[in-house]
């Protein structure tokens, strides 16, 4: 296994770790005020357009996509230590063009789209024209299995008549949201991995309704948020499907395994930011005449701390590293491990910080409490723990038969 970083990877991450340190840092409570003095939840910061504008003129912009026509080509190895400085800060992959859900949104245009799906919607993304939304899990049923989801995309004609109800539809709200990847069964009498297909859906269609945002512990996450969708006889015309009829559970599939390396490798950035902050209150604060720094309980906070981020970056790295060399399919079960691991050691971390910062670490003077709900998140998105952990043990158990 080789995890040394390319040239053009230390590069980038010393330009990312300035940017932070000139731009994201100093700007976090100017943004969080912006949004809170609007009086619109919905509100999307002039100053997130600006430090947009500044990272494209620095060329830190579109990072992720591995496809040089793309981006900058970077293997998944490389772009582990981008995408983990971008956790520090909960907003801050939209700077760069490199959140979700439009990373994988991009990524499935790219790899499956039509040269005019290319031109209609991946090329105003990549520009950050636009941003999009993916509509896959669904109210009525258990999505964590894929072969569940039951809106319908039915055939008439030249068009597809597309009726459902998805949730947790991320950035479905955002002003800017221009176009949803929706799926749904096309072929109810397939095998089940080939019910399902992927279409394009822009927003303003007729039949597409908002029915409600989402919170998440109470945060709802604003302009970004995880609303409830209505479809009700939206049509589409036939040329919006992606890579055919049946290719919906693939491309899934295709979506989500480079996308959890991105997600785990920012929750090792929050963890990072959390123990920072951890060790920093314990050499502020005193207790019955010691800073918190000497009690014998925080060092050893302090200590496993670091010892569970190591380990989370290190099984993440190796699990990029095979994505690289062998592919996603053959990294399915590092993917599903990463997915456990890394989200609980971050959760611990987070934890710790905000016990050390006491009631303040419940507040919403430091981004502690955002942080221990995202990471709560991260244990249901994208696949729950006990999917993948029953992937892994079926793995474990087979070797012995």
């Amino acid at each position: 296994m080789d995890f040394n970083f390319s040239n053009e990877s230390l590069e980038l991450q010393n330009k990312l770790q300035t940017f932070f340190d000139k731009h994201i840092y100093p700007n976090e409570e100017a943004y969080e005020k912006a949004i809170y003095d609007s009086g619109d939840p919905l509100h999307i910061p002039k100053l997130l357009n600006d430090l947009k504008e500044k990272a494209r003129k620095e060329k830190l912009w579109n990072l992720f996509l591995p496809d040089k026509q793309y981006g900058f080509g970077l293997s998944n190895v490389d772009y582990a230590p981008l995408a983990e400085i971008t956790g520090h800060n909960w907003w801050a992959p939209e700077v760069f063009n490199c959140s979700a859900p439009d990373t994988g949104n991009m990524e499935i245009l790219a790899e499956f789209g039509t040269e005019d799906q290319k031109n209609q919607w991946l090329n105003p993304l990549l520009d950050g024209e636009i941003r999009s939304c993916f509509a896959m899990t669904e109210p009525n049923v258990a999505s964590s299995d894929a072969t569940n989801i039951s809106s319908s995309i039915v055939s008439d004609g030249d068009n597809y008549v597309i009726n459902g109800r998805k949730w947790w539809t991320s950035n479905a709200i955002n002003p800017n949201a221009k176009i949803c990847i929706f799926m749904g069964v096309t072929n109810p009498d397939n095998p089940p991995h080939q019910r399902q297909s992927q279409v394009l859906v822009p927003m303003d269609s007729e039949g597409l309704s908002i029915v409600r945002p989402m919170q998440v512990f109470g945060y709802d996450d604003g302009y970004t948020g995880h609303p409830e969708l209505l479809f009700e006889n939206v049509v589409v015309p036939k040329s919006n499907i992606i890579g055919g009829e049946g290719m919906g559970f693939k491309i899934a599939q295709a979506r989500l395994g480079p996308g959890r390396i991105h997600h785990c490798m920012r929750a090792i950035g929050m963890a990072e930011r959390a123990l920072s902050m951890m060790i920093d209150r314990s050499l502020e604060r005193e207790t019955f005449g010691q800073k918190l720094a000497e009690q014998g309980v925080i060092q050893d906070w302090i200590a496993r701390s670091r010892i569970k981020i190591e380990e989370a970056r290190l099984l993440t790295l190796k699990t990029a590293w095979l994505i690289d060399t062998v592919g996603k399919e053959e990294a399915k079960i590092e993917i599903s491990s990463i997915k456990v691991s890394v989200v609980e050691a971050a959760s611990y971390v987070i934890d710790k910080a905000i016990q050390t910062h006491g009631a303040m670490g419940l507040s919403q003077d430091t981004p502690l409490a955002r942080m221990s709900a995202g990471a709560r998140v991260l244990r249901i998105a994208d696949g729950p723990d006990e999917v993948h952990l029953r992937s892994i043990a079926r793995r474990e158990i087979n070797k012995h038969r």
